[in-house]
């Protein structure tokens, strides 16, 4: 119970800072209710998961080599600045009524979440936050601690999701069309701000990798 907890609140704090994520989720949420916000939630997580099996896996080493983690910088920086191009160029679109169904695909803004969640800044998290986990519960014979810190740091995420969802449902009903836009805007260029630090890091990397 101890570790679910550390691990609950490893996961909760580190969703709360603004992320790419977090950016995406909200205009959704804004724009297409909270079922949409929760499907970009979802894409999020399953990237998140997905790490999680390659860590138990062992596959830790081998997804923090540079040479894997390099190329993935780009692969991030080009997905963020094509959804925060698409944010700001539909700003405008898409946009449903409180008191109205959407008719957007859940799927589309689900495959929204994982587009924004391929990027080696939640790969490196996850490395990082696991490998301790990792060979302290192999040297203790003891793999069900991995598990146990697993679920808390996903359960932390979750929480966040449905109060961040919660909230911005709430203040969907009270916001204007030209508001919401507005946001989407915001969004958009948050996103492509990502993109180009995403770009830097890179830069970074080849520079030191030159040296």
């Amino acid at each position: 119970m101890e570790i679910y907890l550390k691990y609950f609140l490893v996961g909760l704090t580190i969703a709360m800072p603004v992320g790419a994520i977090t950016v995406e989720m909200t205009k959704q949420g804004l724009k297409n209710g909270f079922i949409h916000g929760w499907a970009v939630g979802l894409g999020g997580m399953t990237i998140d998961l997905t790490l999680i099996i390659a860590m138990y896996l062992g596959f830790a080493s081998f997804l923090s080599l540079p040479f894997i983690q390099m190329p993935l910088w780009l692969v991030g920086a080009a997905f963020l600045a094509y959804l925060g191009y698409d944010s700001i160029k539909n700003a405008d679109k898409d946009i449903t009524p409180a008191d109205e169904k959407t008719q957007k695909s859940f799927w589309s803004t689900y495959r929204n979440g994982l587009l924004v969640a391929v990027s080696p800044g939640n790969l490196i998290f996850w490395v990082s936050v696991f490998g301790a986990v990792l060979s302290d519960s192999y040297s203790s014979n003891n793999t069900g601690n991995f598990s146990i810190a697993a679920c808390g740091v996903i359960s932390g995420i979750l929480i966040h999701d449905i109060g961040l969802l919660s909230v911005v449902s709430v203040t969907r009903t009270v916001m204007s069309r030209r508001m919401i836009q507005m946001v989407s805007v915001i969004a958009g260029i948050l996103l492509i701000g990502f993109s180009l630090y995403f770009i830097y890091e890179f830069a970074l990397g080849i520079w030191n990798y030159i040296q």
